[in-house]
């Protein structure tokens, strides 16, 4: 393989691998009824070439009976390998905004999103605990044991643990909760994506069905779709690492290419012990008021 072969190879792995009173009622605590209600169909998926987890959310039930309208919030993953017919694509969806939360160096390795011309782009970087730079640089390393010493015997799991856990940092908190204001206040469809469009995108979409009705186990059906959208590029490139050179044993990357039960009840689980419920997260955690959550639910809902 040769080095600009290489170089891709290393850049798929990146983007792989690397969260009125009447209006809280519908999230603080829906319990049973919220699991009894049935679900609508599923989100549309939206193909591209140069990213495959792109969804719609709209479609999805409520636990009253009505369903999350389309063409409002677009989940997706980094946008920076689009090819001119996927930006075409995007232009018809007539977005409004596009929120990055990628870090810096994300963005830096990775390349900058490629949109259509007019398109506002917002840079809201969420921390990602430095997984990506950790990530790059043992993977570039070649060394079988420092990839081993780093991802072995669990430690994969614990670096997606520290990941949940950041979001609940005073700096993730507010920028989840911004983004959950912009989309109470979007005409058309905001856009908003991570480098995997599994994590911090995969938590911010849950806490977002959530937050207008949509029972706990729908949302979290949408999180964990992740993985059958992502399946196929994620092995294309644990096969191509191999065959490069870069890694002895690629499947050391599963548990960061994944989501997983786990890593969202870690999450669930912070908001419960800091708040107390997911109400009181809403409110106290990502500072959304009444009217913001009545707001949210008549955009999004209908």
């Amino acid at each position: 393989m040769n080095l600009l072969n290489v170089s891709r190879v290393r850049r798929s792995l990146l983007s792989a691998v690397v969260v009125p009173v009447a209006a809280l009622a519908l999230t603080a605590g829906i319990g049973a009824v919220a699991e009894a209600a049935p679900a609508a169909a599923g989100p549309t998926k939206i193909d591209l070439q140069g990213a495959v987890n792109v969804r719609d959310l709209g479609g999805y039930g409520t636990y009253d009976g009505a369903k999350v309208k389309s063409g409002k919030v677009i989940r997706a993953d980094a946008l920076g390998k689009l090819t001119d017919a996927d930006v075409h694509k995007l232009a018809g969806l007539k977005l409004q905004t596009v929120v990055d939360l990628r870090t810096t160096a994300e963005v830096q390795g990775l390349g900058a999103d490629k949109l259509p011309a007019g398109v506002p782009l917002v840079a809201r970087p969420i921390d990602d605990t430095g997984m990506f730079v950790k990530m790059s640089q043992a993977i570039q390393s070649r060394d079988p044991q420092q990839q081993q010493a780093l991802l072995g015997d669990g430690k994969a799991e614990q670096i997606m643990g520290d990941v949940y856990r950041s979001f609940f940092s005073a700096d993730s908190l507010s920028k989840f909760g911004q983004t959950v204001r912009d989309l109470a206040n979007t005409g058309n469809a905001t856009l908003y994506h991570c480098t995997a469009g599994k994590d911090r995108t995969g938590w911010l979409s849950y806490v977002t069905l959530r937050a207008v009705g949509v029972p706990e186990s729908v949302a979290r059906q949408d999180y964990l779709l992740s993985n059958q959208y992502r399946a196929a590029a994620d092995a294309a490139t644990r096969a191509q690492l191999k065959q490069a050179g870069l890694m002895q044993n690629p499947d050391l990357l599963i548990p960061l290419q994944e989501v997983r039960d786990d890593y969202l009840d870690i999450a669930v689980d912070q908001v419960n012990s800091q708040f107390g419920d997911f109400g009181k997260f809403l409110t106290q955690g990502l500072g959304l008021d009444a009217g913001t959550m009545l707001k949210l639910r008549e955009n999004l809902v209908g």
